[in-house]
Parts: C-alpha cells; structure tokens; sequence
C-alpha cells in the first residue's frame, strides 16, 4: 500500500508499516525523528499523490477542549478556524482510506463525533490518554494487549524542552495495531473498490 502519514516527524506510524513492506512517508513542517522517507513541507504539497491511506495527526493546541480557556482569544484572531479547515482539508481529501486522530476536541461538534476512542492500555501501554479517531472505509482498531496501570505519565511530565514531542508521539503499540490492521492485502483490495469520497459517516459542510 501507499500509506501517507501526515503531521507526524517522529516516524513511529511510518516505520510500523515500513516495517511490513508497504510503501509508507511521513509528512511534517519539521524534520524527521527517525531517517526515512519524508517530506518536510505542507502536507497539502503531497496529498493529490495517488496515496491508498492516510493517517493523519493534524495539531491540537487550537481544537483540543483541554485548552477551552483560551479558546475565545484564539477564535478572535482566527487561530482556532485555521486549526479546523487545516482539519477538515485532510478529511475530504480524495484518499480512499482515512484515518485523522486528535485528544477530545471540538471537532466532534463543528464537525461529528469520533468513531473511536482508544486508550493506550489497551495496545500494551499502561497509560491513560484519550485519543478520538475519525474513520474512512476503515475498521475499528481492535485491542491488542489490555493492561494495568492507568497512570497519566504524559499529563504529568515535568516541563522540558521536549515535553510537546513527547506528548504528541504515537505509542508504539497503537501504530503496530494501525499498520496490521489497517495495512494488510484485504484491506488494499477494499480500498480501492470503494469510491474516493465515501466516508464512514457523512462529510456535510460545517455548520
């Protein structure tokens, strides 16, 4: 498969599907983490590529309700509608299949609910840490490895240099699942019988 990971420099989601033979690149305004394919740009340069997946990470610090208390100001200078037609550009991109993940935020109103919520411990990591994904002609990820522990490590880091990319990193586990699940021969198969503009659920216009 050609698998498009956009907003991600850490490399952990490309190399899980490196890892079992498809033909996968990261995208990020930074550069990467990890050596591999990447381009460091606007993922908007390289999404009309004739890509069969997408998983996208688009940012967060405008649309995530854990930063409600700021959101007039960055609605008054127009930070918080940027955030989301960045969003919901990779939404409607003509991909067959599309993966967007985000914490809780105010997609789910402007736009629709998630049409999962994951938890790290439940793909071998023993945190907590709400992640929503908005699906496209894709399955659920299905559990891999529950365990104990629910502690918030990534909440509680102390501040550092580095804090951002270390909450903003995928857990090893949940990019192992999406490639396994989401990167086998059947689903490229299903893929690319199903119509580019299909979604899960409808892709209305925002309100």
């Amino acid at each position: 498969m050609r698998v498009l990971v956009a907003c991600e420099y850490s490399g952990a989601v490309r190399d899980a599907f490196l890892a079992l033979g498809h033909e996968a690149m990261s995208c990020d305004l930074l550069p990467t983490d990890a050596p591999g394919p990447h381009y460091q740009g606007d993922v908007r340069d390289v999404l009309d590529f004739p890509w069969d997946l997408m998983i996208a990470h688009p940012p967060c610090t405008h649309l995530s309700v854990s930063g409600a208390r700021h959101f007039a100001a960055k609605r008054m200078d127009g930070r918080q509608q940027s955030a989301v037609a960045f969003f919901m550009a990779l939404a409607r991109a003509l991909i067959p299949a599309i993966a967007i993940e985000n914490p809780v935020c105010i997609m789910s109103s402007l736009w629709r609910k998630p049409d999962q919520v994951i938890q790290p411990w439940q793909f071998g990591h023993g945190e907590t840490k709400a992640t929503c994904l908005w699906l496209k002609n894709l399955p659920k990820l299905r559990p891999t490895a529950t365990v104990e522990g629910r502690e918030q490590r990534i909440h509680r880091m102390p501040p550092s240099a580095d804090r951002w990319k270390e909450r903003s990193k995928t857990f090893a586990g949940i990019a192992a699942a999406m490639a396994n699940q989401w990167g086998g021969p059947v689903r490229l198969a299903n893929a690319r019988h199903v119509p580019a503009t299909t979604p899960n659920q409808s892709n209305d216009e925002l309100p």
